[in-house]
């Protein structure tokens, strides 16, 4: 008799166990689904590895925008290549939202890179070129009918440091020259990123997620969260500029075994959204 009980209590608990499960909801979206802008990955994050491993590693963090690398598809890539290139995005989810960044030092280079942008089937080019190229970009640009957002570098080169510079040479450009405001390297610079989003934000086309160690040049990257950035304050200002383009993590940290550390931004920033939404 005790046995019989214990083998109705246990199909019993077993039951109730299945019936609750059956009732959990699914997965929920990811918190930056419900803004005007989204949460994606910068392809240099994954220097070291495939699109096979970038997209599983995206998959897991639910990141579905991506922008794409040379290393991952050739510039000179031909429609096939192209085409299973976005099958295989497709079946993970994932969206390549852009090209880049890519440098051009001819005007040979920027030719290349806007066809490329082209066969991608991409409107936007995050790029660097050399200053003198400028007004040869800026032709492109209407030629094509294409975005290109300068990828800024910080105190590591001479081409770009900030977000300043940047603007200085595009504010009388064609409005579709612009900037991808990386905002560590900003922060590097000496520069406050929230700042230059508020001011620079009519043409920041897209941006590189990231945090560091100190305003300086000997600042260095750590995972979001831990650095000096106040990513509350930027989030919040994402906002009130309304952007609507790709706040994409650019993980330079650890590039060898970076999988923990995005991971760990990526929950970050996702948090941070959370909490400052009103």
């Amino acid at each position: 008799m005790k046995k019989f009980n214990l083998i109705i209590a246990v199909s019993l608990l077993i039951s109730l166990v299945a019936s609750a499960q059956e009732k959990r909801p699914d997965p929920q979206p990811p918190i930056d689904t419900y803004e005007k802008f989204k949460v994606g990955m910068a392809g240099y994050t994954f220097v070291n590895f495939g699109i096979d491993t970038a997209l599983e590693t995206m998959e897991k963090s639910d990141v579905h925008y991506l922008c794409i690398k040379s290393f991952h598809l050739p510039l000179d890539a031909n429609a096939n290549q192209i085409a299973a290139f976005h099958e295989k995005l497709k079946a993970k989810g994932v969206t390549g939202y852009a090209v880049g960044p890519i440098y051009m030092k001819t005007e040979k280079e920027v030719d290349e890179a806007f066809e490329y942008a082209k066969r991608v089937g991409v409107k936007l080019i995050v790029g660097v070129p050399n200053y003198e190229l400028l007004p040869y970009v800026n032709k492109k640009v209407k030629e094509y009918d294409m975005k290109y957002a300068i990828h800024l570098h910080g105190p590591d080169m001479k081409l770009y440091p900030d977000a300043e510079d940047v603007w200085n040479n595009v504010k009388d450009l064609d409005p579709r020259m612009g900037m991808c405001l990386d905002i560590g390297h900003d922060t590097r610079n000496g520069k406050d990123p929230v700042a230059d989003l508020k001011k620079y934000h009519t043409r920041v086309f897209d941006m590189h997620l990231k945090d560091v160690t100190a305003p300086t040049k000997q600042g260095y990257s750590v995972e979001v969260g831990r650095g000096i950035i106040d990513y509350p304050a930027f989030v919040k200002m994402m906002r009130q500029v309304g952007y609507s383009g790709v706040l994409s993590l650019e993980h330079e940290r650890n590039m060898k075994n970076p999988f923990a550390g995005i991971a760990e931004s990526i929950g970050y920033i996702r948090g941070v959204i959370r909490t400052t939404k009103k």
